[in-house]
């Protein structure tokens, strides 16, 4: 029987399963291989500065000082969150007078991100000079969140999130040092699996609780599972990188006219808490910008959806935006009133100087008329075609065509038309 004490005193089952060499850490095969860059570090004994950017969970703290012990470098560990400048000044005084000594510092800053920019340039003289070898730790995009002159002096690694073979070989791990089986059905590992969302630590922590819960010979199933273990929140930040990846990620699904797709990253964004206006703002961008005239009843849909969804509120109006995802996934697409309008624009930046034809111009004065403002102008409702073949250009610039409908949907039509006014305004000339 094992005593209180000795379970107040035995080390957590992630502390447990650590890994004290390279090939040991799961799911990142790209950096750790033989031929990886960071197995390479150690082949050759010779580790220069960089980046760990991945998901939480993933190996990025192990890693560091895995190098850190094989290199024979001095590990120090530093949270941005809880650091100022005068941690990092002790750090930085320390690292030299042990290089004064013959050894070197590996320091691994967790959450590097959160270090504002002179903070992060603080770090510069010290890289550069060799007083440390900086291993940072982010689950941001470092292109964003890091200084340019910091970035210059790092390379940058990218780390996966853990997928199902990973985690598989998590539990063979754990049950080889537990001495026992985890106590779950197939479809009860699956859904441990999706709960840890690829991330290493949480789902060793899940493992551990599963141990704790499940009673002497008990095999616990999914009902159960859900019933002991609270859902995990998405890792999802609304004015951070996940927020741009998953609204690219629908937005692409829909001008790739997958509407499967698009449900599923509207999904994602609603159960992650993002702002429905925000969702419907692009949509209906969206509607103009890559459906356009091809079919322009997308942009009712959109006005109309967004209304429903004002009035209805979540989750009754989810379904009008969701049918608005559909109908654009599904909708012909067109960007010719996109490059139109990006060509007139051009040209009136380049022509804003030039005045309106006098022909087109009204005369509410008796001088007006006399120098000829709306002389010759033809009211096109009035005439046979309909159609005068008048030009609207300035004098001083040719007749542009900006407009080029596509050969889809509803643009089909206004070709014609178009093709029809073209050769109209040939006949008159």
């Amino acid at each position: 029987m094992v005593s209180l004490f000795e379970t107040l005193n035995r080390k957590p089952l992630a502390d447990t399963m650590r890994p004290n060499d390279l090939s040991e850490v799961v799911g990142q095969d790209h950096l750790l291989s033989d031929k990886g860059p960071l197995a390479r570090m150690i082949q050759n004994q010779n580790i220069s500065s960089f980046i760990l950017w991945g998901p939480p969970g993933c190996g990025k703290t192990t890693i560091a000082r895995i190098l850190a012990n094989k290199i024979n470098l001095h590990f120090v560990q530093l949270s941005a969150v809880f650091s100022g400048v005068s941690d990092l000044r002790k750090v930085f005084d320390e690292a030299q007078k042990r290089r004064a000594a013959g050894q070197g510092t590996l320091l691994f800053v967790d959450e590097i991100h959160r270090f504002n920019r002179a903070q992060q340039d603080g770090f510069l003289p010290y890289v550069e000079d060799g007083t440390i070898i900086l291993v940072g730790a982010t689950t941001e995009n470092p292109s964003f969140e890091l200084n340019g002159a910091l970035l210059s002096r790092c390379k940058v690694f990218v780390l996966n999130r853990l997928d199902d073979y990973a985690l598989s070989e998590l539990i063979l791990r754990a049950e080889k040092i537990m001495k026992k089986s985890l106590p779950l059905d197939e479809v009860g590992k699956n859904y441990l699996k999706a709960l840890a969302d690829g991330d290493g630590r949480y789902f060793i922590n899940l493992l551990e609780a599963v141990w704790q819960y499940a009673g002497p010979n008990e095999i616990l199933d999914k009902t159960e599972l859900e019933k002991l273990l609270q859902k995990r929140l998405p890792n999802y930040d609304k004015d951070r990188e996940g927020h741009y990846n998953l609204i690219s990620a629908l937005h692409k699904s829909l001008r790739g006219s997958d509407p499967d797709a698009g449900l599923y990253w509207l999904a994602r964004m609603v159960s992650a808490g993002e702002d429905m206006k925000y969702i419907l703002r692009r949509l209906t961008r969206f509607a103009s910008e890559d459906v356009g005239m091809a079919d322009p009843q997308a942009l009712v849909q959109a006005i109309s959806a967004w209304n429903s969804y004002e009035r209805l509120g979540s989750p009754e109006g989810d379904l009008a935006v969701a049918g608005l995802v559909v109908y654009l996934a599904t909708a012909p697409k067109s960007i010719g009133v996109y490059r139109a309008w990006n060509e007139a624009v051009r040209l009136a930046r380049e022509t804003d100087s030039l005045m309106p034809p006098k022909h087109i111009l009204n005369a509410p004065t008796k001088l007006m008329a006399e120098i000829g403002y709306g002389k010759g102008y033809q009211y096109d409702p009035d005439t046979k075609d309909g159609f005068s073949g008048q030009e609207y250009f300035p004098n001083e610039i040719k007749h542009h065509v900006f407009y080029q409908p596509m050969e889809r949907g509803f643009e089909r039509e206004i070709q014609k038309r178009i093709d029809y006014w073209n050769n109209l305004r040939k006949k008159k000339k």
